[in-house]
């Protein structure tokens, strides 16, 4: 258990922490970037569609190890305080709000990359048109893959109000 929970609050130590604060957010900054290159040239090149493989073994690492922890009882640690004290471990009062926000958002990251995946392969709409809305779904699951930490560790409202 501690394996997953370590393998599920994987954080990056760097001043770049505010806008990538995990490899999850990591990858899908660098994948939104990537994507200006598709959008413009109508093609996706074999590095990218490795990135994007990467992408999503970097979401269902934490995606299965939060589903299992959840199973056994964890929730995020925005929602609940430590034991003994009115706080959580970040210093913050516990919203338990912030849980099921955590699955929202999680959800929408998956969401996400199973769009950039259509769109890519061509399936709904033609590669051209959708290829050109690779790097606004991208940067949407950018923000979504940020807001997974930013609500698991910041609370978002102040009970009582």
């Amino acid at each position: 258990m501690a394996f997953l929970t370590w393998l599920h609050n994987w954080q990056v130590a760097t001043p770049f922490a505010l806008v990538i604060p995990t490899p999850l957010a990591i990858a899908c900054f660098v994948l939104f970037l990537w994507s200006f290159g598709p959008a413009i040239r109508l093609r996706v090149g074999r590095p990218m569609m490795l990135w994007l493989r990467l992408t999503w073994a970097l979401t269902l690492l934490p995606a299965v190890s939060g589903i299992i922890l959840a199973v056994g009882g964890s929730k995020v640690a925005s929602a609940v305080a430590q034991t003994g004290q009115a706080t959580t471990k970040y210093g913050y009062p516990p919203d338990p709000s912030r849980n099921s926000e955590h699955w929202m958002y999680a959800a929408f990251v998956l969401l996400s990359l199973y769009i950039i995946e259509v769109l890519i392969q061509g399936r709904l709409i033609k590669p051209q048109i959708g290829l050109r809305y690779l790097p606004l779904v991208t940067f949407f699951m950018w923000g979504c893959a940020f807001m997974v930490y930013r609500v698991a560790v910041l609370p978002g409202s102040t009970p009582g109000t």
